[in-house]
């Protein structure tokens, strides 16, 4: 019998020659040469129907992706540390509540520098964000053990293998050698705080942007992400020695730091590295989320991992990530994850950057047996401070994303598929550079009164909140 080919069956012989544009300025992502690529290979099958995979939502083919601009007006691009780029969005954003009523061509300029700006913020932040440590899959998870562990250690370790039994157990885990998702999100930059104005975005359904991401993962940390909004795009991937992301106004560039999973992946998409991640973790007590009684894991990065990330004026001084797991399905309901980040400008006072992102993870269904979180909605908040009072500044963006398709152990996949971009630069850029740094800093404030501030945020994480209770009998 003739073998029916489809979507899926494109990938095979896919090889870094293939993947890659033929012109050298840029090379394009293997990803989206392998679904431009449908088109062309349906010429030649046209009668013959599509392969059908198990998989989540409909049992259609993936549509190909139309051809996107790589990123803002071309004026937008340039080198990412021009603070006077992000000084036009600290006034876009301050523009925003002004009156209506008059309406001009500067201020529509404005408003558009504004809208740019805004897309650029939000995919920077929350385009591919990383885990706080490396974990790989391929390694065991622990035996529970009782005797000489603490009991922080030990509650952790049944509460994942609660969460693991849940997910689809493990024997089902282990024998996926790749995944593919697809989803839909609308992100928008709803909220900007100064120290006596609160800026809110008026008409948030219509600010609001919308695209969509494929995410493709494969056995052993490789991974690879392409995300569209607002007509931008921004991919990121990793081949498991490498971690690198292209945005239109940074080019190719490799991550700092270890190997690290995707942030998104973590978001209910893949149980098993979750799961991995949480292996050296900390129980630290319970919670309500929207109603159901949590357990809660912690995980810090090592002090290694923070210096690797660091680079000249930026230093990360921690990154903390909790996981809220549900005493009643035992799944993963809530992410929180907290960096902390002290730049040090040139002849003035450090300037301090807190960075939360909230995920609640929503509508989990079975996909081949494997328990697979449909739809969710991260916040994300921005806190700079560390000079005056007065120039304290809040960001607050929000995301809601709803997953379309996903299929396991697709045919034809292949490590080509993971080669990092032709032109990827290797000269370390900075996490920082996503953060807006159009504000100086005023040297009036005593570097004991920074100290002092982290102190008391390091204080506010470690300590349990009011609404937590601790148990032992886990």
């Amino acid at each position: 019998m003739e073998r029916k080919q489809g979507f899926f069956s494109v990938v095979r012989g896919l090889s870094p020659g293939r993947s890659r544009a033929k012109s050298p300025a840029r090379s394009a992502s293997p990803m989206s040469s392998l679904l431009r690529r449908r088109k062309g290979h349906g010429q030649h099958v046209a009668k013959q129907e599509p392969l059908i995979i198990p998989r989540s939502g409909s049992l259609r083919p993936a549509e190909a992706l139309s051809p996107l601009k790589e990123g803002p007006d071309q004026d937008d691009g340039g080198d990412s540390r021009m603070e006077g780029k992000w000084g036009h969005w600290m006034k876009g954003q301050l523009s925003r509540g002004g009156p209506s009523s008059v309406v001009s061509s500067s201020s529509n300029a404005c408003d558009n520098t504004s809208k740019r700006s805004d897309l650029r913020l939000l995919l920077g932040v929350l385009g591919a964000p990383l885990a706080p440590v490396h974990v790989s899959t391929a390694e065991p998870l622990p035996h529970l053990s009782i005797k000489d562990t603490p009991i922080e250690s030990s509650s952790a370790q049944y509460i994942l293998q609660q969460y693991t039994a849940a997910s689809g157990g493990q024997r089902l885990q282990n024998s996926i050698h790749n995944a593919y998702a697809m989803g839909k999100v609308r992100m928008i930059a709803s909220e900007f705080e100064t120290a006596n104005k609160v800026t809110r975005n008026r008409n948030s359904s219509k600010a609001a942007e919308s695209g969509g991401f494929v995410l493709w993962q494969m056995n052993p940390d490789m991974w690879y992400v392409e995300l569209a909004l607002g007509g931008s795009k921004v991919h990121a991937g990793c081949n498991g020695k490498l971690v690198w992301r292209h945005t239109p106004w940074l080019g190719a560039h490799a991550a700092k730091g270890p190997v690290r999973p995707l942030r998104r992946a973590l978001q209910g998409l893949d149980p098993r590295t979750t799961a991995s991640m949480f292996t050296n973790s900390r129980c630290i007590g319970e919670k309500k989320i929207n109603g159901d009684d949590c357990f809660i894991l912690k995980i810090c990065a090592d002090p290694a991992t923070l210096k690797a990330r660091s680079e000249g004026p930026a230093e990360i001084i921690r990154h903390v990530l909790f996981g809220y797991f549900s005493q009643k399905t035992g799944l993963l309901v809530h992410l929180e994850d907290s960096h902390l980040t002290r730049i040090q400008n040139n002849g003035g006072d450090a300037v301090y950057w807190e960075t939360t992102i909230n995920s609640f993870l929503d509508d989990y269904k079975l996909v081949d047996g494997i328990m697979i979180a449909h739809s969710g909605r991260s916040v994300v908040t921005l806190f700079r401070f560390g000079d005056t009072a007065m120039s304290h500044t809040r960001t607050r963006m929000e995301e809601a994303w709803a997953i379309e398709e996903v299929a396991f152990n697709v045919p034809g996949l292949s490590m080509d598929c993971f080669i990092p971009p032709a032109e990827l630069r290797f000269a370390s850029v900075s996490e920082t550079c996503e953060l807006p740094r159009s504000q100086r800093v005023k040297p009036a404030v005593a570097a004991s009164s920074h100290r002092a501030k982290v102190a008391a945020l390091e204080r506010s994480h470690e300590s349990a909140p009011n609404n937590m209770m601790w148990k032992t009998d886990v």
